[in-house]
């Protein structure tokens, strides 16, 4: 299920006294279910260009509602209803595999790391729930 966001070119979304913008997105943020929805309320700014509608799929999740994962996420998929992420904790740094739980919003890496992309794409195709919660 995908949801809509208002924000700036700073990269703050519009909070929900549609005035204020947060750093980071959040419940307080204003959310929308249709992109129509949210160009009403984006057209109704007097500077248009200083809002822009962004779409937030459960791909995109851990960038938008996981603040506590770190680093840069190079892939992401969905099983059940966990994200799971290829991260990069630091530049340079070991690869890791991240689970992201929507429910509880907690983030936990595994314990393996990766040192090639090749490796870590080969452990995160192959990547089962099940398997990690037996270990």
């Amino acid at each position: 299920m995908a949801i809509f966001a208002l924000q700036s070119p700073a990269g703050g979304f519009l909070d929900e006294d549609m005035v204020h913008f947060n750093k980071h997105f959040d419940e307080w943020c204003v959310q929308f279910e249709s992109y129509e929805d949210a160009t009403i309320i984006a057209e109704s700014f007097e500077q248009r260009e200083s809002v822009v509608i962004v779409e937030i799929t459960p791909l995109s999740y851990p960038q938008y509602f996981f603040h506590n994962l770190q680093g840069t996420v190079h892939a992401t998929r969905q099983l059940e209803d966990k994200i799971i992420c290829i991260v990069e904790p630091q530049m340079g740094a070991n690869f890791r595999i991240a689970i992201c739980d929507l429910k509880t919003k907690r983030v936990r890496l595994t314990q393996a790391r990766y040192r090639s992309v090749l490796s870590v794409e080969g452990a995160f195709a192959n990547f089962s729930i099940d398997r990690e919660n037996q270990r």
